[in-house]
């Protein structure tokens, strides 16, 4: 196996374009080989299987990165609600459902799409046939929503349904 370590990096290398990634594709690639390596049948293969294998773990850190990109937190902190420690450990799945369901449909297509389906904006651009900016717009948008929705279920858990502005919160 160590005859295929440097083609395999010069491949990771070449796909990544930077070395710490493709070292990390490399010993990945291996990682893998050490656990599922014994299920291949014939050992002729491996190089094959090696080369198969970095690709696919390239294919999908790149799904990956695209899903979440990585931001520079002093870039986004204005974009970070602001919720008391408290309120996080009170929400739960149920009220970011019924958050959910309180959106816009606009919005709550898109969010769904990318937060529970994981799709990556490109995807959720042809699934909704529409530009991939506004996919981004609507996400965008649709989050603001959400947080203001769980930020009010957060401050009224006695109500069945979210309190949504403009409308009377159901009580029961």
């Amino acid at each position: 196996m160590d005859s295929f370590y440097a083609p395999l990096y010069r491949f990771g290398l070449s796909l990544a374009r930077n070395e710490a990634d493709a070292c990390d594709l490399t010993q990945q690639t291996f990682a893998l080989w050490a656990r599922k390596g014994h299920q291949l049948r014939d050992s002729t293969k491996a190089k094959s299987w090696l080369f198969t294998t970095l690709y696919r773990e390239f294919l999908g850190a790149a799904r990956h990165q695209t899903r979440f990109p990585h931001q520079d937190l002093e870039l986004v902190k204005g974009e970070i609600p602001h919720l008391e420690p408290g309120i996080v450990d009170e929400l739960d799945a149920q009220t970011i459902l019924q958050a959910l369901g309180q959106l816009d449909e606009v919005y709550r297509a898109s969010l769904s799409l990318f937060y529970l389906q994981e799709h990556s904006y490109k995807e959720i651009s042809e699934i909704l046939d529409v530009p991939i900016g506004t996919v981004m717009s609507r996400i965008s948008r649709g989050k603001q929503q959400l947080r203001e929705r769980l930020s009010l279920a957060a401050k009224a858990p006695e109500t069945k349904t979210i309190p949504f502005p403009g409308r009377e919160s159901q009580h029961g």
